[in-house]
């Protein structure tokens, strides 16, 4: 099966698939394309290291329907089965989902529904509450919204500022990512009433 990954900036959890991936635990997968939507992202320059097949995309003067129409025709070109966001700061366009129905997945930093959209873990602290941790989720067309695969929880410690505790969710996140992806790939589930369940 071939992944498409879409990131915007670092790329950490595109690191922590592509090493996973080489460590054999995901076995029927291939990364087949990097994309991203920032010229300078150090994550196209790390998978331009790997010998990955990597493209930008800019969506600077383009529709978010335009946008998205260039980078599915691209996902095509490399027969990609799977999308996974990571870290990809755009919201997806109907045009995207309609040609990857159920097959685009994100990743985020808080144990959704609590703390959607931007500085998740702040929005954590700043509730006060006790656990947060990690969602990876289908994507839909509303925000940090879709179906949830798994969730990964991680305590909140008094002495806990954004740092620290976004370092714990990250260590937390590429775990999570290569699971679900494992998940979603084996085929075996199905979605009912907005529930991930593994079929018997």
């Amino acid at each position: 099966m071939k992944l498409g990954i879409l990131l915007s900036g670092r790329g950490s959890n595109f690191i922590a698939i592509a090493d996973n991936l080489a460590a054999g635990q995901i076995p029927e997968a291939e990364i087949a394309v990097v994309i991203s939507n920032k010229p300078y992202a150090a994550g196209i320059e790390e998978a331009q290291k790997r010998g990955l097949n990597a493209h930008v995309i800019q969506s600077k003067g383009l529709s978010r329907a335009e946008h998205d129409a260039a980078i599915v025709a691209c996902l095509r070109e490399h027969r990609v089965d799977l999308v996974c966001l990571a870290g990809y700061m755009r919201l997806i366009s109907p045009v995207f989902l309609e040609a990857f129905p159920n097959r685009v997945l994100n990743i985020h930093p808080s144990l959704l529904p609590a703390f959607p959209g931007l500085d998740a873990q702040r929005q954590a602290l700043e509730y006060g509450v006790r656990i947060s941790g990690c969602t990876v989720h289908f994507v839909d067309e509303n925000l940090d919204h879709g179906v949830i695969i798994l969730q990964k929880a991680v305590p909140v410690l008094p002495a806990d500022d954004e740092a620290s505790l976004s370092q714990r969710i990250l260590e937390q996140e590429h775990v999570a990512y290569t699971e679900a992806i494992k998940m979603v790939l084996s085929g075996e589930y199905e979605i009912k009433d907005r529930k991930y369940l593994k079929k018997k």
